[in-house]
């Protein structure tokens, strides 16, 4: 696969439903591939990811479908801020993993928003195959790890789900030098 096979499509009011249910599939087996069955990460209707915090995302958010040589692949939410940009989601669909899309689809982020001077984005701390996509791939760097001892300030990456989540998450930072 090649990056330039990646095209970011704003999401459509008609296919936001199914936007929802790929997110929640896409985390909910990252889940299961770190955890099997037994996932104690879930909520009460069984997913990682609420449906609220993906509708609060987009509708405060740019959003944009993954789409590779005409197939959807998965999805992107972005928010910028001035020279501040924040991915809040970034899947691609488990079918559809180590082919490079996640890794094209950033890139073409990066070119939507030239104005950016620093990215931001979290992920649990289970989250191994997004740990290492974000560092190793997409060159950001860890600056952060929320948990008990040290809690998110303003807790705004789980504030609709925060009885529920244990707080272990990463948040990186990429500087983007022009």
């Amino acid at each position: 696969m090649n990056k330039s096979n990646v095209v970011l499509i704003p999401l459509k009011r008609d296919d936001r439903e199914r936007f929802i249910k790929d997110n929640q599939w896409a985390f909910k087996y990252g889940s299961m591939e770190e955890f099997g069955l037994r996932n104690d990460q879930m909520k009460e209707d069984g997913e990682i990811i609420s449906r609220k915090t993906i509708e609060d995302s987009i509708d405060q958010g740019e959003a944009y479908r993954i789409v590779c040589d005409g197939r959807i692949a998965g999805g992107v939410v972005i928010h910028v801020e001035k020279n501040r940009g924040f991915l809040d989601l970034l899947f691609t669909i488990p079918d559809e993993h180590s082919k490079g899309i996640g890794y094209g689809a950033w890139c073409k982020v990066e070119k939507l928003h030239p104005e950016v001077r620093v990215w931001e984005t979290f992920t649990p701390y289970f989250e191994t195959r997004n740990i290492h996509f974000y560092v190793n791939k997409c060159g950001f760097h860890i600056v952060e790890f929320y948990n008990p001892f040290h809690k998110c300030p303003d807790d705004h990456m789980n504030s609709n789900d925060a009885e529920d989540n244990p707080g272990l998450d990463f948040r990186f930072e990429k500087e983007i030098r022009k």
